[in-house]
């Protein structure tokens, strides 16, 4: 009963209590948003490859640049989920996003692991990897559609000791992308390609933000009513491919001992394949010829092309895998936008 009644108080406080961790842990990014000012100091980080220090005690310029990009991150967790109120384990959290977490935690006990998946952060290949590992499939190389349930061990199916035992015990990990790229990528995949969004969520959207949109088959949302339905939908009941990160993973409440990015995807892929003791064959899938990524050329054209006001307005629900990720916010200014 109290530990419900701290859970509710905790569900409660949640929304107040993550704006002044972010306010303390991201260097008034958030007062950034209210005065308006969205341009990112300087590009975003190269997320360089890791290496051993050179022989002679010197690091490169690379590999200073990637230990900076840790350690903004690490301090940046830490002064967050270092909040008095924050959770400190998945069974703080309110049952919803606690199922949330759960449902995304991936598991190996041969390899002893939990990988959580971030759709639209290359989980479909972490997927094949898993199954590979445990002799479902022969070759990460296998053509054919991904089976996103099938072969795949979640930690939510578990029992709560199970669970207990897996989260203090195995090695952890994630991967991250710059939250505006990892939405965009969504957008064109999901509402160009995939028939079963369109029908599901295009519709609506179109229904909703357009006028005479009824006849719409939900192929030809655009970008800026995608973000108005963000901006209105609730971050909780929010589709996984959209949903942010800090919600699917919930960092403070599982500490991660890795967190790799998207930037710099093979390097980060095979530190973490090095360090589970993966066999050698098993390496990260190269990109499939037919994938077309989202490049900062696109990404910026989005951008510029998109009510400035909507991106302010849409940018706090995101603020913490900004802020804990170590992403810039998107550089929407007008002079750059004019280049």
């Amino acid at each position: 009963s109290r530990a419900r009644s701290r859970g509710a108080a905790g569900a409660a406080l949640l929304p107040s209590m993550l704006m002044f961790g972010v306010i303390l842990a991201s260097s008034g990014l958030l007062l950034m948003i209210e005065r308006g000012i969205l341009a990112q100091v300087g590009p975003p980080p190269l997320h360089p490859p890791a290496g051993p220090s050179r022989r002679d005690g010197r690091d490169s310029p690379a590999e200073l640049e990637l230990e900076v990009l840790r350690d903004t991150r690490n301090r940046t967790i830490r002064a967050l989920c270092g909040q008095p109120s924050m959770p400190r384990s998945v069974w703080e959290l309110p049952p919803g996003q606690r199922r949330t977490v759960l449902r995304h935690l991936l598991v190996s006990d041969k390899y002893r692991f939990l990988y959580c998946y971030v759709p639209k952060v290359a989980c479909s290949n972490w997927k094949r990897i898993l199954k590979v590992l445990d002799g479902a499939l022969e070759s990460v190389d296998v053509q054919g559609k991904m089976d996103h349930k099938s072969d795949l061990v979640f930690l939510g199916d578990m029992k709560p000791e199970e669970i207990s035992y897996r989260l203090k015990h195995y090695y952890k990990f994630i991967f991250v992308r710059n939250p505006m790229e990892r939405l965009l990528s969504a957008y064109r995949n999901k509402f160009g390609e995939i028939r079963e969004y369109q029908q599901k969520y295009g519709v609506e959207i179109v229904r909703r933000y357009r006028k005479n949109g009824g006849n719409s088959a939900g192929d030809d949302v655009s970008f800026s009513e995608f973000l108005q339905y963000l901006l209105d939908e609730d971050v909780e009941r929010m589709n996984e491919h959209w949903m942010p990160i800090y919600n699917l993973c919930q960092p403070c409440a599982v500490r991660y001992d890795f967190i790799g990015s998207y930037e710099r995807l093979h390097a980060d892929a095979n530190h973490v394949l090095e360090h589970i003791q993966s066999p050698s064959f098993v390496r990260f899938p190269e990109r499939q010829a037919w994938y077309k990524p989202v490049t900062s050329e696109t990404l910026h054209y989005y951008l510029c092309n998109t009510q400035r006001r909507l991106i302010r307005e849409l940018l706090p629900k995101y603020i913490l895998d900004f802020s804990l990720f170590a992403y810039p916010l998107p550089n929407i200014t007008s002079e750059f936008c004019r280049q």
